[in-house]
């Protein structure tokens, strides 16, 4: 063979692949978000047909419940949270059935907390149940606004009401909580196919719903199974294992890479090792002591100093982080003007305002 043959092979050849850099980390990937994103909120006139609201700016509920909510409009709701913007927190107290209102009522909440820039929000309810689908559209609004949810000592969470705990970014539990099977009381079945095909319609809804919330699908077995009649008050080792109770592993999951990298990884190591501590030292020991919902906040306020929180670089951030009131404040520098509402709180003329009414749900099943 020539040189010039061999010269014109050599560079007809493709070019030699880099060497891969071995000691290049690769970086995880970011979790996947299991969360439903909000619909546009409907600010149609709406009441609360079936239950009781009030909003208070301080976790501490001896002092009462704070104002009364008598208006779901935007405006009366941001008139009513106004002066939590000097705590940071906004605890939302209700009394009453999980309906259509109470959904309106979540949604709406957090979104004028949103907007008024109060980052810690508490549900501190007491509910017998309701429609499980007014539960499950009232809890993608909990789980996308980052609520605490409470079930003091003098407060129930029984059937749909449990799906709401589902959602929670932190949940503590002192009252009972309940579940039995699902049954559309406003219902037109008359036979066992009529009613099963009614539970079949909404059952994929309900299973996609535990699993975005990192709930277990037991949870879902109980609600197909435990006699309607009947109630089955969980166990504090039933609610953990359901995934009901305490810190919502889904959330913790997609907060732990951006918490890394906001805060460092010693924080995430504190952090861990504070929950441990907690759940260890101040849950557990709550129906021995007769404990309520204010001692075992103080159990865990007083624990976490121990493990440096709250911490000055990430005080938002840190464990119970909720509970810290004006050490969140927001600057007494003046507030930049108030935006209108981005939807009006009148509909347009002529248009139709549906009003819910108590077991208005139709076919949806309650619980």
């Amino acid at each position: 063979m020539s040189l010039s043959c061999l010269l014109a092979a050599a560079c007809s050849r493709p070019p030699e692949p880099a060497p891969e850099a071995a000691a290049t980390p690769i970086a995880p990937p970011a979790p996947r978000v299991q969360r439903k994103p909000q619909a546009e909120i409907d600010w149609s006139p709406q009441r609360l047909e079936a239950g009781d609201a009030w909003i208070d700016c301080s976790a501490d509920y001896h002092q009462g419940d704070g104002r009364p909510v008598l208006s779901l409009a935007y405006l009366d709701l941001r008139k009513t949270m106004q002066d939590c913007r000097a705590t940071g927190l906004m605890r939302l107290r209700y009394k009453g059935k999980v309906t259509a209102s109470f959904a309106a009522l979540a949604e709406r909440a957090g979104k004028v907390a949103g907007d008024l820039g109060i980052g810690k929000r508490i549900l501190d309810i007491d509910s017998s149940g309701g429609s499980v689908e007014a539960a499950m559209r009232a809890g993608d609004a909990i789980g996308e606004n980052d609520w605490t949810i409470w079930v003091r000592g003098d407060s129930v969470c029984y059937s749909a009401c449990v799906l709401i705990l589902a959602a929670g970014d932190m949940r503590v539990i002192v009252g009972p909580v309940g579940i039995h099977r699902m049954i559309a009381l406003q219902s037109l079945v008359r036979s066992r196919r009529e009613l099963g095909e009614a539970l079949r319609r909404i059952s994929d809804e309900l299973r996609n719903y535990l699993e975005r919330n990192g709930a277990s699908i037991e949870v879902y077995d109980l609600m197909t199974t435990v006699p309607n009649r009947k109630l089955r008050i969980l166990t504090d080792e039933e609610l953990e294992a359901f995934g009901l109770s305490g810190a919502n592993a889904v959330e913790d999951d997609l907060g732990r890479i951006r918490l890394a990298q906001t805060c460092g990884t010693a924080f995430l190591r504190r952090r861990d090792a504070f929950r441990r501590a907690f759940e260890q030292q101040c849950l557990q020991p709550a129906d021995a002591a007769h404990q309520d919902v204010a001692d075992i906040n103080a159990c865990g306020l007083a624990l976490r100093e121990r493990y440096g929180f709250p911490d000055p670089k990430c005080p938002i951030e840190s464990p119970m982080a909720e509970l810290d009131g004006a050490v969140l404040a927001i600057p007494p520098a003046a507030p930049p003007p108030e935006p209108a509402p981005a939807i009006p709180d009148a509909p347009p003329a002529g248009a139709g305002v549906a009003e819910h009414a108590v077991g208005g749900e139709g076919a949806s099943p309650a619980h």
